[in-house]
Formats: structure tokens, C-alpha cells, sequence
């Protein structure tokens, strides 16, 4: 036990033990005072505290000065226990308090002032946990800067926060949010700085020794495997998706030379014993202790218990489908799907761990009692059960959907590939100058279109025909490469033209290349809708791999990592940040863990199957640009957007009714002006930026170690002002919030109806290669084409799992511009700009509400047309389709 400063007591010590009325999620165990009776030295009143050149602990006596008594109350949240643990909250928290300044007589830091911290008997109204400590501060000892906490628990507990009160200038608050382990586990004093933010040039001189030692503690050496207590941020390559012991699941290594990629956080397991260059896989993945989910009520639905019921889902299903290969019979046999579920066998009734573990999917048939397994209704289809076989849907959702970042404006012809002709077969598309001008119907000629901006093209092209071969050798699986072509209407909507469908030189075989394209002759018109159902194949698995994990889970984590290393708890930009960081780490790890791994979710139910992770890579190397997350210039490079200075946000859109950026703008703005006012409030003297050594760290750090492969690339931003600075800090702050929202939230309303967003093609056109039995068959029964063609039921329903859970907002979800950080809220003027930056998404609000009831905006409205909200700032829990949460949180 830590030696209390001396103060008057009579009671004795109250720390906490085991009730025996669990009131936390599982078998956890909920805590009652227990008596302790310590012994305690009679003295008279001293200060105790460690000596800064030694660390020895000595006795300052000063029987004159006059002294203040303080209240230290840190509140400490309810935990789910380990239940192998040997005991639970059953000691006191050492406390002690730093001044920030230093001794004006020796130069060096003023001793600590100590104190003892006892648990308070029962709970707040919030279910927390109270511990109190009296403490005596002489008028000498300054301002408090700093909080040294150390633990007498015998398990790890969640600090929420610590507040000062007594003190001449008001309280002074701490927050924490942070695990603290006991210090048989951990021997280092935890540090917690006040909620005062400074620069590195600012920082007080009793503060700066300390804030340069917490940053040392987090980065680590680099050496050995990382244990669950630690926080250490490190990085390492994409070494952990393969099990190389199994030849199947071997997979190349991402990140370095041959396939460039963002860094993630480095464990340190051990290497595989059958490959070297890969990590061996756990049944756990490590990452900092302070990044983990904070399961912290009882029966709390949330991110780690759905990615559970993930886990879990694979053998749930091959438990009740008979042939993981079987297809739907027909469309209406999808509808039983959410109509009249799937009715559990004999053996799966009586086992209640299913209904644990996917809880959201187990309905009760209310006029037989029965039990089964059943989706929820999409509300897209729900409002128009044909709305996915639409032409004008399909045409829409490339503006107001689930991949709004696909569409480009198509600036010239003829379109050619850039790949090896030797390789790929000749060049040139098929989609001809004629073919467009027979497609628009006479309105103009193709030189007038392009000139009016009225082509589009979602092009996949280049991009996927490498990989046609590959994955045509995996069984019940085909590829093409494959565009899109579009017509801007008069009335702002999108026609879809063509669609092009390409087949290398394969197995003997030349190039094959065909145009498809909307027809009222039933032949046609079903090939089109066949050509649809494999391009929207390819949208589905380039949003899912790209426009979402990429763009957002995998490039935000080396922000979070060096901000970490580099930005102290104390830089008012680590703490502008950190809201957009929270519990990314942790559900990437779980991603790796059985989404993106060899075999997982991902690889057996998107294309392009095993070759997805390396996919991704090639994406990155070739496509992304930090510069280019920004939203305006992400519009501008897509040609959906020019300068104008005259337009609102300084744009003027291609397409004026495009939900995503209309909505996306208005955000982007909002977010912009948040930051520049906290920027502008700490760097008040340009200067400031460039000579701040911590954050020309953390940006280095991310261009040169985070984003390593791309060290060199010439668009990288400098950061010299606070212009610079307000610009890359806002453009990871929209990536980890409405980028991530878009492109995440969306997923079960428009692709929980598969037909709508297919995940994989397992058939050929009817016109490849066209034998006569397989045209017969076409001719005879088309929907049945479509049908072989769509994924098999395991992976329907697989995909339609993960989109459900990945489409799910927590009751504890953060949304952007709701609830203020308790440090900002110390700063009047910081608390001013959010209350602003509050009232701008409250109004966003009710502007997006008032778009989707403009029946002249007619990419939001009009009859089954499910209103796009995406962007709108706020939700509650559940699959809403709505909310923009600060993080990449699911």
C-alpha cells in the first residue's frame, strides 16, 4: 500500500468487494465497501511527495505555511471481470498531485502532494464508482498540472476522470478515460494531465520532464510480444491474415515494395513456423489497452458483442442449410428469407447460446410460437419490391447510395485500357461513338454530351481484368472486367447506357468483349439485366475493399498510431482528434480477426474472394492520395465538381442534385469551420506550426512510417501554417466521420436485399463462349440465369449478416457534434466554437430533411424512393440507415 499523507480520520479505510447480485454484462460481480484497518504514522502536518533528482520520497515539513484543503474524487466505471480472476476491487488508489511549476529556488520540480483515494459506499446514479481523498495543498505549491495515479487493485479498472475541488481558482478536471492495472502488474505510476491543452513551446516548465516521459511510454522498443494490459503504439505490415500452414490460406504480406499498403499495429506474436514473414494467428488480436471496447453495462448491445455473433455466424449457417452451394430457387423463394424466415432444425432449438450470440436474427412466429431464423425487410424494398431491377435505381444510387465515390465524369473517348495489349488483348472498348449516340436517342451527338458534361462512367476496367483469370480457377466463381456508362437527364437523374463486359485471352481463347445495353425486347433486356447483376458484383466488392475498409478502417489507423507516439495527452490536437480515433484500432484488429483474414467473411462472400486483401493493395498503390480524402478536391479529381468562388462551399457541382456531396459539403463545411476556429485559438502566431516539434512529429511520422510506401509521393501536404494544419486535420477528421458514415451505415438498406447489390457472380454470361444448351436454357428460363448467377444462399445470407452488423450503431455511439469533450468544455472560447459547430449539425439536420421532401430533387424523392440520410448528424441505435458517429467505430 501506498503511504497516505497524513490527514485526520477516524473511519476506517473503505475499499470494495464482491456483491453477490451480478449488475454488469455476463458473470461479473458487482461491489460493496469492505473494511480494511490499516495502520497510519501520527505526524504532524507534512506533504509528502518524491524528490525530482532521485525519486526518493522525503518529507517536506512546513509547520507555518498556510495550507488548502482540496477534494479528490475520481470516478471509476463499472467492469465485466474476469472470471478467472483471483479477486476484484478490493485495494485504494494512490494519488498524487504535480505541480506545474518548477521549485523557484532549486530550479527543479516541486515535491509531489500524496494522498490515498477509498472507494465511497455503493454507486452514483450512473452506476459508477466513487473514490474520494483529502489532501492538503500549501499556497506555494502553484497551479496543478498533473495527477500521478497508482493502483493497490488486484485487477484493472477504467478511470473516467478525476476532479480537484477546493481549490482558490475553481475545480480542476482531469478526464481519464483510460484503463489503469494494478502495480503488480504495472510498477509505473499512470500519468493524467489537466484538461488544459498546450503546445510543446507552451507547456509549463513542472510539466514538460513528465510529458516527454508519457510519450516514451507509449511508443515502446519495438521488441517482443505486446501484452493485453500494455498501451504501446506501434507499427508493423499486414503479416497476420494468412494461415501459411495451410497452403489454401497462404497469403502474400502487405505493406513494403511488393505490395504497398498502411501500416497497422504491430503485437509481436511470433512468427509462423511455415512461413517466416508471417505472424502467427491467436485467437486474440492485441491493441493498446485504452483502444478496446468499454463494455461496461449490463446486457449493453454493442460493437464486440456483434462481431461475436460474427464469429459464430459460419457454423450457424452450414447448421441449417443443407448444401452451402445451393442457390435460391427463385425470387420469391428470396422473400421467404425475410417473409417467413428459415425454421430451425431439431437439434439447434434447444441450444439458446445461437440466440446469444445473433439475437437481432431469431424472430417468434407470433400465431405458431414457432422460432426461426429471419431478416429483417430492407425499407428500400419494403417501399418498391422491384426498386433493385430499376434502371432509374440503378442510375440514382451511383449518386445516392451505398458507393458514391465511383462515379466520374467521362471527359473524353474513345475509352482505351492502359494495360499490356500482349497481356490483355487489344485496347479499344466497345462502347462506340455511335453506340452512345443511338443510346441518348438523337439529343445530341457524342462532342456535345462531352462538352455539356453529361457522360459518366463507373470504370473497373483495368483494375479488375488481371484477375479474370485467377479467379475464374476457383470454383463457382467468374470475373470480368467491367464499366458503366451514364446520361445526365434533363431533370438532373442519371440514364444508365451501357455496360461493358471483358474477357482476356484465356485458356486458349482470345479476348471476349460484349456491350449490353437497357432494351424492351425481353432477350435483351434480361442479358442486360444479367450484365447489371455482374457489374453491381464489382461495385459491391470495390466499395466493400475499398471505398470502405481502405479508404477508412485501414487508412486511419496509422493516424491513430502516430498520434499516439507523437502528440501528448496534452496537445490541443491530440485532444481535437481523439473522439475521431475511438475504437478503430480495436475493430480493425477484430477484422483481421474474421473479416479480412484467409478464409473469412470477406474472402467467402465478396469477390474477388482470396485475392481481395491483395486487391486492396493494388488499389492502394495505384489510386490513393491523401490529398484526394479531402471532399472537395475527392470531387474535383472525379470531375464532379470545379472551383467557383461564386457557388456555395466554393464549388460548383457537375450534378447539382447529388445527394451524397450536396449533404457531404454541408458537412464538410461545418467540420472545416470547427477546426479552424480551435486551430486559430491555439496557433494564434503562424509560426507556431512550423516550430511545433510534436506535431511536425506526427505528420512526419505518418508520411514517412504510417503511410511508409508512399513516402515519396509529391502530394503529400506540407505543414508549415495553420491553414495547412486545418486542412489535413479536417480531412481525417471527415475520413473517420461522414466518409466512413457514407459509405458504412447504408449497407443493410441497400444491400440487405442482395438482388440489389449481389456479392459474387458464379456463372458466365449466356453469350460468352455460347453453347446452344446453355442459350436454350436462357431463352427457356431466364430468371433461373439470374438466379445460378447470384450468390448461393450460405453466401447471401452471410453477406446479409455482415451488412446488418456492420450497419448497426451502438446505444453508446458518439455523433459527431453532439456531446462536447470534457476538455474543450474547460476553454470558453473552445466551448463556444463546438456550441457553434453543435448548431451547425442540428440545422444540417433539418436542411437534409428538407431535401428529401423537394420532389425537384429528384434523386431523394418520388414514389418507393427511400430518402437519403446518411449524412444526417444523429440516430439512435439500430439499423437506421442514418447518424454520423466521430469514429470508424463498427
Amino acid at each position: 500500500m501506498l503511504n497516505p499523507q497524513v490527514h485526520h480520520q477516524s473511519q476506517s479505510i473503505r475499499t470494495l468487494s464482491p456483491l453477490p447480485k451480478p449488475f454488469l454484462r455476463g458473470n461479473g460481480q458487482a461491489f460493496r465497501p469492505a473494511q480494511l484497518n490499516p495502520s497510519f504514522k501520527k505526524a504532524s502536518k507534512i506533504g509528502v511527495g518524491f524528490s525530482p533528482s532521485n525519486n526518493s520520497i522525503k518529507a517536506i515539513f512546513n509547520l507555518t505555511e498556510k495550507s488548502t484543503k482540496v477534494k479528490a474524487v475520481i470516478t471509476v466505471k463499472p467492469i465485466i471481470p474476469d472470471p478467472l480472476a483471483l479477486s476484484s476491487l478490493v485495494g485504494a488508489l494512490g494519488v498524487e498531485l504535480v505541480s506545474a511549476e518548477l521549485d523557484p529556488k532549486t530550479g527543479e520540480e516541486k515535491p509531489t502532494i500524496k494522498g490515498l483515494a477509498l472507494g465511497a459506499l455503493g454507486k452514483d446514479d450512473d452506476g459508477n464508482i466513487k473514490y474520494k481523498a483529502e489532501l492538503k495543498i500549501p499556497a506555494s505549491f502553484g497551479d496543478v498540472g498533473a495527477i500521478l495515479v497508482e493502483s493497490d487493485q488486484l485487477t484493472e479498472m477504467y478511470l473516467q476522470d478525476i476532479v480537484l475541488d477546493g481549490l482558490p481558482n475553481g475545480p480542476v478536471n482531469l478526464t481519464c478515460d483510460s484503463w489503469i492495472q494494478p502495480k503488480i502488474v504495472d510498477k509505473q505510476k499512470r500519468i493524467f494531465f489537466t484538461n488544459k491543452s498546450y503546445l510543446p513551446s507552451q507547456t509549463p516548465n513542472g510539466l514538460k520532464r513528465l510529458r516527454a516521459k508519457e510519450l516514451n511510454n507509449l511508443q515502446g522498443d519495438g521488441q517482443g510480444e505486446r501484452k493485453r494490459h500494455e498501451r504501446i503504439y506501434d507499427y508493423d505490415v499486414y503479416n497476420d491474415l494468412a494461415l501459411p500452414e495451410i497452403k489454401e490460406l497462404a497469403r502474400p504480406v502487405l505493406g513494403g515494395e511488393e505490395h504497398p499498403y498502411p501500416r497497422r499495429c504491430r503485437t509481436g506474436r511470433p512468427k509462423s513456423s511455415a512461413d517466416p514473414a508471417s505472424e502467427s494467428r491467436s485467437v486474440s488480436i492485441y491493441v493498446p489497452r485504452d483502444e478496446a471496447f468499454a463494455d461496461i453495462k449490463l446486457g449493453q448491445f454493442s460493437a464486440s458483442s456483434l462481431y461475436s455473433g460474427l464469429h459464430a455466424l459460419v457454423p450457424f449457417l452450414k447448421a441449417i442449410l443443407i448444401d452451402k452451394d445451393l442457390g435460391f430457387s427463385s425470387l420469391s423463394d428470396i422473400d421467404k428469407v425475410f417473409n417467413e424466415g428459415i425454421e430451425l432444425p431439431p437439434e439447434l432449438k434447444d441450444q439458446p447460446l445461437w440466440k446469444k450470440i445473433l439475437p437481432i436474427l431469431f424472430k417468434t412466429v407470433s400465431n405458431t410460437g414457432k422460432e426461426v431464423f429471419r431478416f429483417d425487410t430492407p425499407e428500400t424494398v419494403d417501399r418498391d419490391k422491384f426498386f433493385w431491377i430499376r434502371n432509374e435505381e440503378f442510375g440514382r444510387e451511383t449518386l445516392a447510395g451505398l458507393n458514391p465515390y465511383s462515379i466520374k465524369l467521362l471527359s473524353e473517348l474513345p475509352l482505351k485500357s492502359t494495360l499490356d495489349p500482349e497481356i490483355y488483348g487489344p485496347p479499344e472498348s466497345a462502347i462506340t461513338t455511335e453506340l452512345i449516340e443511338q443510346e441518348i436517342g438523337g439529343l445530341m451527338t457524342v462532342n456535345d454530351a462531352i462538352k455539356q458534361k453529361k457522360l459518366f462512367i463507373i470504370d473497373y476496367h483495368d483494375a479488375l481484368l488481371p484477375y479474370v483469370g485467377k479467379l475464374r480457377q476457383i470454383e463457382g466463381s467468374t470475373l470480368y472486367g467491367s464499366r458503366a456508362l451514364f446520361f445526365l437527364n434533363p431533370d438532373g437523374t442519371l440514364r444508365p447506357l451501357a455496360i461493358e463486359l471483358t474477357r482476356p485471352p484465356l485458356d486458349g481463347k482470345p479476348q471476349w468483349k460484349q456491350v449490353f445495353t437497357p432494351s424492351r425486347h425481353s432477350t435483351d433486356s434480361w442479358l442486360w439485366t444479367l450484365a447489371k447483376a455482374h457489374f453491381l458484383v464489382h461495385d459491391t466488392g470495390y466499395h466493400q475493399l475499398i471505398s470502405h475498409w481502405l479508404r477508412t478502417h485501414c487508412c486511419v489507423e496509422p493516424y491513430i498510431i502516430a498520434a499516439h507516439r507523437k502528440l501528448s495527452a496534452m496537445h490541443p490536437i491530440n485532444r481535437l482528434l481523439k473522439p475521431h480515433f475511438r475504437y478503430t484500432m480495436e475493430i480493425n484488429a477484430k477484422a483481421r480477426l474474421i473479416l479480412v483474414n484467409a478464409d473469412g467473411l470477406v474472402e467467402t462472400t465478396f469477390f474477388p474472394g482470396k485475392y481481395s486483401m491483395e486487391f486492396s493493395s493494388v488499389i492502394y498503390d495505384k489510386q490513393w492520395r491523401f490529398d484526394h480524402e479531402a471532399l472537395p478536391k475527392d470531387l474535383i479529381s472525379r470531375g464532379m465538381a470545379v472551383e467557383d468562388p461564386n457557388a456555395p462551399h466554393g464549388l460548383k457541382l457537375t450534378i447539382e442534385d447529388y445527394p451524397f456531396a450536396n449533404d457531404g459539403l454541408d458537412l464538410w463545411d461545418a467540420l472545416k469551420q470547427w477546426v479552424t476556429e480551435y486551430v486559430n485559438h491555439y496557433y494564434t502566431d503562424p509560426s507556431l506550426v512550423e516550430s511545433d516539434e510534436e506535431l511536425q512529429a506526427w505528420w512526419t511520422e505518418i508520411r514517412t512510417v504510417g503511410h511508409a510506401d508512399k513516402k515519396d509521393e509529391p502530394w503529400w501536404p506540407v505543414l508549415k501554417t495553420p491553414q495547412d494544419l486545418i486542412e489535413i486535420v479536417t480531412t481525417i477528421a471527415w475520413v473517420a466521420s461522414g466518409q466512413h458514415a457514407a459509405v458504412n451505415f447504408g449497407q443493410y438498406l441497400y444491400g440487405g436485399y442482395f438482388p440489389n447489390r449481389p456479392t459474387m457472380s458464379r456463372t458466365n454470361m449466356p453469350t460468352e463462349d455460347q453453347s446452344e444448351a446453355d442459350w436454350k436454357s436462357f431463352l427457356a428460363n431466364p430468371e433461373d440465369t439470374l438466379l445460378q448467377c447470384f450468390p448461393s444462399k450460405m453466401q447471401a445470407m452471410q453477406d446479409m449478416v455482415i451488412l446488418d452488423t456492420l450497419s448497426t450503431h451502438s446505444p453508446d455511439e458518439e455523433y459527431l457534434g453532439k456531446e462536447m469533450e470534457p476538455a474543450w468544455g474547460d476553454d470558453p472560447v473552445i466551448k463556444a466554437a463546438f456550441e457553434k459547430f453543435n448548431r451547425k449539425m442540428q440545422e444540417l439536420e433539418g436542411i437534409i430533411d428538407d431535401r428529401n421532401s423537394n420532389e425537384n430533387l429528384r434523386n431523394r424523392t418520388g414514389a418507393g424512393i427511400v430518402p437519403y440520410e446518411l449524412l444526417k448528424p444523429f440516430s439512435g441505435p439500430g439499423a437506421t440507415g442514418k447518424g454520423v458517429p466521430y469514429s470508424i467505430s463498427i
